[in-house]
């Protein structure tokens, strides 16, 4: 067995990181070997970066089971099934910090875009549970992906819920996953973290992306609290990846996220 064949399998035996598809620690896991680290040493790093783009955001454990079931019990009233996301959203931290203006960002951001038929939500985590108050049309298409395949799982049966066609798909987003043509492509607080593998991880995105619009957002503070300068470094960093593309943009504040509509 390779060394990178045996750093897939020893990433992935741990419960933490089983469910992760393996494109995305095999990408990964080739860059830490090509350092140079000995084998043990890769693993540890891979699970390191694997942490830094995905597992710090979960809060706690994923009952994906018991999640349904409270959907699915909740989907034949309107308020109850937005209060069933709300409470679910509130177990990944990018969703959880904007359930306070949840209301207010998509009110805000797409009121002058609809009706939007098609969206790709990249490095989705729970963020298509937000499906309710994004006011689609019945039968839009929902692209969602991210790497965890049990939460992927979970997502193509929620929208089964919805009145969107879903469709949520496992795999690496910058090298592995087509980006089919949409009105809008969501890329919520995701650039910070794919930049974590690949720094020019939002370039690629930004390149691949096949969309009218774009919302592409970044936290304004860190998962401890802390400011560190992150909107002015964040804003300046945006403006730098769209310099010369000939977009326009309109930039949208929060209390947890500043947000960006970019249009083509």
């Amino acid at each position: 067995m390779s060394d990178i064949d045996e750093l897939v399998a020893a990433v992935r035996k741990s419960a933490k990181y089983r469910r992760v598809c393996e494109d995305v620690v095999r990408g990964i896991g080739e860059r830490e070997l090509a350092k140079g680290r000995r084998l043990k040493e890769a693993v540890k790093a891979t699970k390191r970066k694997l942490h830094q783009v995905g597992g710090a955001y979960l809060e706690g454990g994923m009952d994906y089971v018991a999640w349904l079931d409270d959907l699915r019990t909740a989907s034949g009233s309107g308020a109850e099934f937005r209060q069933a996301c709300a409470q679910i959203m509130g177990y990944h931290a990018s969703t959880q910090e904007r359930l306070e203006f949840l209301d207010e960002f998509y009110a805000a951001v797409l009121v002058d875009l609809q009706p939007v038929h098609s969206v790709l939500d990249l490095a989705c985590g729970l963020n298509p549970l937000a499906i309710p108050w994004m006011g689609l049309p019945d039968g839009a298409t929902y692209y969602a992906y991210d790497i965890y395949e049990d939460m992927v799982e979970f997502l193509r049966a929620f929208m089964v819920l919805t009145p969107v066609r879903g469709r949520a798909t496992a795999c690496d987003v910058l090298h592995a996953c087509s980006t089919p043509r949409v009105d809008l492509a969501l890329v919520l607080k995701s650039i910070p973290c794919l930049e974590q593998i690949d720094k020019s991880a939002g370039a690629q995105l930004l390149d691949a992306i096949d969309a009218q619009y774009l919302l592409v957002s970044f936290p304004v503070h860190s998962l401890g609290g802390r400011s560190k300068g992150m909107p002015t470094n964040y804003e300046a960093h945006f403006r730098e990846l769209i310099a010369g593309r000939g977009w326009s943009v309109e930039r949208f504040a929060f209390a947890t996220e500043l947000a960006f509509l970019a249009s083509k």
